[in-house]
């Protein structure tokens, strides 16, 4: 109890830690992982439950990801992929999990390596399910195998002696692919949008999520009803947090969430919002980030810059970039928060034309004719629309990489790497 009223304000939104405090031990989950430091665009990947391809960095023809930690101390950010998820082909499962609290990071590794795990334990593909007849079924069977999965994940968290997850957690944010079939879940304030056509092949983003937050009316009677409190701090006004009933800590920004046990008998709950969509040919891909991003830019402006990348491999690196870039531009007296951005491609794209000052035209052309002050969404989400300022030398230094990326490829196994030579300065995750 004294250790969660001590680190009340460690949690989302400001954190006053010194930079780099916890560099070392940063340092030593990427150990854990065997995974290069340097350069987390080199493709790392293992082999997991029934033969799937789990991706711990780097990108595939379909795939790519990236995280970058931020200025807050230890990067709190955790991603996954896994390919042929539960032995199928083509079967894709992605994940990302933004940790908080005192061991948020370990709570948010721990999370992205065992639910697809245990998702894929638990899930047995339905030969039945592949029948015309039977594609709401095996919707229904995918739901219900997730929500039982998250929560028996955090049972299982509770007992887990090896981490303090009284006053930690971690949102997660995830979607399986089969065949045409999206299955997204969702548990806190990371988000999942979706690149798609209109009627005149514009590419326009259409948000898969609710950022679960305490404001949103069913979320606020529900921790109300179990004791809970919903209020916001003098310095953070637009920020509402939960409370426990007799003690002001530990001041959660979001809802839903892993973890957190000293909120579970306040109406914090881990049950994930799981919902579906059939994809269509007019769908491109998919975007899961963490709140770093989804900060700082908008659905529209996230879409654009994923379009636009000349090379789907580096489209999460280029985002986290541009991420990192409006942090700096539009809040320069805050600290850059940890991103962590995954992309699934849903159909193989031939390379385009251009670098990425075209991409900062394009996006800037784009929201040129939006209302700069932003709109409020219905959850009461502000999205902040204006240009995305670049550093002249940076953005240099990124199109050099964009036309000049050198591979060394090695083997090791069933291992292979592909090394990017230059960094942004992002850290790994697996």
């Amino acid at each position: 109890m004294g250790a969660c009223c001590s680190t009340q304000f460690k949690y989302k939104g400001r954190r006053y830690e010194k930079e780099g405090s916890d560099e070392k031990e940063d340092e030593g989950h990427h150990r854990d992982h065997n995974i290069n430091n340097d350069d987390n665009s080199a493709n790392v990947t293992r082999i997991g439950h029934a033969g799937a391809i789990v991706r711990l960095q780097g990108s595939s023809s379909l795939t790519s990801m990236y995280t970058r930690k931020g200025k807050k101390g230890i990067n709190q950010d955790a991603m996954t992929v896994w390919e042929n998820f539960t032995g199928e082909k083509n079967v894709f499962f992605c994940g990302v999990f933004d940790g908080h609290g005192p061991s948020g990071h370990k709570v948010a590794r721990y999370v992205c390596d065992a639910l697809p795990l245990k998702l894929s334990t638990m899930h047995q593909p339905r030969p039945s399910a592949k029948k015309e007849g039977d594609k709401d079924s095996s919707h229904k069977h995918w739901e219900a195998s997730l929500i039982r999965t998250f929560q028996e994940l955090d049972e299982d968290l509770s007992m887990e002696d090896s981490l303090d997850s009284y006053c930690s957690g971690t949102t997660a944010v995830t979607i399986v692919k089969q065949d045409q079939h999206l299955i997204i879940s969702n548990l806190g304030d990371s988000r999942a949008i979706l690149g798609t056509r209109d009627n005149k092949n514009q590419i326009i983003p259409v948000q898969l999520t609710v950022d679960l937050k305490p404001s949103l009316p069913s979320e606020l009677e529900r921790i109300q009803k179990n004791g809970g409190r919903v209020f916001a701090m003098e310095e953070e006004p637009n920020v509402p947090r939960v409370w426990m009933p007799d003690q002001d800590c530990p001041g959660l920004a979001m809802s839903r969430a892993f973890g957190d046990f000293c909120l579970k008998d306040h109406g914090l709950i881990s049950t994930p919002q799981v919902s579906y969509r059939r994809l269509t040919p007019k769908d491109e891909f998919v975007v899961l980030a963490t709140d770093g991003v989804w900060d700082v830019l908008s659905n529209n402006e996230v879409v654009q810059i994923v379009a636009s990348v000349k090379r789907p491999s580096i489209a999460a690196k280029v985002l986290v970039y541009y991420a990192v870039q409006a942090w700096r531009t539009k809040y320069p007296g805050s600290k850059v928060d940890d991103c962590a951005v995954v992309c699934l491609f849903l159909k193989k794209r031939p390379s385009v034309s251009g670098t990425l000052s075209d991409i900062s035209q394009q996006t800037a052309s784009h929201v040129n004719g939006v209302d700069p002050k932003g709109k409020k969404t219905e959850e009461g989400e502000t999205v902040i629309n204006c240009d995305i300022v670049v550093d002249p030398k940076a953005l240099e230094e990124v199109n050099r990489i964009n036309g000049n990326t050198i591979k060394q490829r090695s083997r090791l196994g069933s291992l292979s790497r592909d090394k990017i030579t230059t960094d942004f300065g992002g850290q790994t995750q697996s």
